[in-house]
């Protein structure tokens, strides 16, 4: 039997289309849920793993599939339910699962056969037997799964065209921000991968370079943390020969011993979520502000990088509380902090997020023709009425924020701080170029935006200081060229 499984494309997205920008190869992920997946399956199904982010294949040039499995973020869902569509139409079956069809499972049980909510690892088996047997239910709960009984991923049916390979350790997160579906989806305890189990599957993970997906690699408890120097000792032993790049909250700069056990097992760079340059904003989204016992974030930005490892910043636009000149805020503040990259999205209320619970009981969920415009939701584009900027405002901030940030001066100091630490610059240069490449994008995407949805954006008694319109912001932009 044939089964494909299917990443659907976003093209509002910058980031994602590979053969649009070949400098966003080290910006696009394996889809690693659906390797997964295929790893649950058994051999009877000859397997076809299509990530549409590497480009949509000609669906009907393929042999017809007897099953068709689709993952979908809200920002995907759109896309989603478009290739539902077309493989019902010939007859097949469509099952689909995933963070955004278990937070809207009503609507997604509209365009498809099967959803399957939660994570799918104790109900995939029941779904292929029930599509063996032509008994398909519409709905398959699958919880939370043993992370003991989590199989290796299929490394080998994706390989290639990526720049990292992709492993999961962990899954949950205590924090239980406002704005992220994580704790939704995956619980707030925090569930960790036997040891043993993660070396063999990096062993079989083909690629030199490493995405560790977990949400929060290190956690936050102390136990946490002893389990993460003991998977860091173990990837030593193993002698793993990888580079690899992961998820934390800035209290992995709290501990030298895990920062120096991080860096002898590979790792080469840490994503971590800042989220607000005011401490009220940080304080009104989760309890992260807690997880430093650094004076200074910058401080603990430093304590990381003197270990060899790069940082990249994230930061929200849109907090109770920000006006116009927030962009220059962040983007000084992230200057000053030290981080190598700068990483800036719009507060965006999700389905599964305390944020969209409070957003549409106040009415500020603008763009709320579902699913058309689930497209929009992809923390790339001011989707909600932000109360003290308006979106077009919001997206001039966005820009301005951008072009300071990754300056050609800006971007030379940060090489040369690399050069002095003895750290790969090849690195920083080819993610700077990524994004000033994507701020052009982004301008003329947000551009687009403005002119097909000012009217419905606009409202009367929001936002402060002078307006500035997303098309003052393009001349702006175009000047600093």
């Amino acid at each position: 039997m044939r089964l494909y499984l299917i990443n659907p494309s976003n093209p509002l997205v910058s980031i994602v289309n590979v053969r649009e920008s070949r400098w966003n190869r080290g910006r696009v992920w394996k889809p690693l849920g659906l390797m997964v997946i295929a790893g649950l399956t058994t051999d009877d199904w000859e397997i076809t793993i299509i990530d549409e982010n590497l480009g949509a294949p000609d669906y009907s040039s393929m042999p017809r599939p007897d099953l068709v499995g689709i993952t979908a973020f809200t920002s995907q869902a759109p896309r989603a339910y478009e290739l539902a569509s077309r493989f019902r139409h010939d007859g097949t079956p469509v099952v689909i699962g995933g963070i955004h069809a278990t937070m809207c499972r009503e609507e997604a049980a509209r365009y498809v056969d099967a959803v399957v909510t939660g994570e799918a690892e104790t109900v995939w088996g029941q779904v292929l037997e029930d599509v063996r047997h032509r008994r398909l239910k519409p709905w398959y709960e699958g919880g939370f799964a043993d992370m003991a009984q989590m199989p290796a991923a299929r490394h080998d049916l994706l390989r290639g065209e990526y720049a990292f390979g992709a492993i999961q350790t962990t899954r949950g997160c205590p924090l239980n921000c406002s704005f992220c579906s994580v704790t939704s989806f995956n619980g707030t305890r925090f569930r960790q991968r036997p040891i043993e189990q993660v070396i063999r599957e990096l062993e079989l993970v083909p690629e030199e370079r490493v995405l560790i997906v977990d949400d929060n690699l290190v956690g936050t408890r102390r136990e946490h943390i002893e389990r993460a120097k003991e998977l860091f000792r173990a990837m030593i032993r193993a002698d793993l020969n990888k580079a690899w790049v992961a998820q934390a909250t800035v209290n992995v700069a709290n501990d030298d011993e895990l920062l120096a056990l991080a860096a002898a097992a590979g790792c080469r760079g840490l994503f971590i979520g800042f989220e607000s340059p005011r401490p009220d904003g940080l304080k009104a989204l989760s309890g992260k502000g807690s997880l430093c016992r650094c004076t200074e974030l910058g401080e603990a930005v430093r304590r990381i990088q003197g270990h060899g490892i790069l940082v990249a910043g994230s930061f929200i636009i849109g907090l109770d509380g920000d006006k116009p000149g927030i962009g220059r805020l962040i983007a000084d503040t992230a200057e000053r902090y030290g981080v190598d990259f700068l990483n800036v999205l719009f507060l965006t209320p999700l389905p599964g997020t305390r944020l969209w619970e409070e957003m549409k009981a106040q009415d500020r969920i603008v763009l709320d023709e579902f699913p058309k415009d689930w497209s929009y939701f992809s923390l790339t584009y001011p989707v909600a009425r932000f109360r003290g900027l308006t979106p077009n405002e919001a997206a001039s901030e966005m820009l301005a924020c951008s072009r300071r940030f990754y300056s050609i001066p800006r971007i030379l100091r940060r090489l040369w701080r690399n050069v002095c630490r003895g750290q790969s610059v090849w690195i920083g240069f080819a993610g700077a170029l990524s994004y000033r490449r994507n701020i052009r994008i982004d301008r003329d995407k947000l551009g687009e935006f403005e002119a097909r949805f000012g009217a419905r954006l606009s409202f009367e008694g929001e936002g402060n200081g002078e307006h500035v319109t997303t098309s003052d912001a393009v001349l702006e932009h175009e000047r600093w060229q």
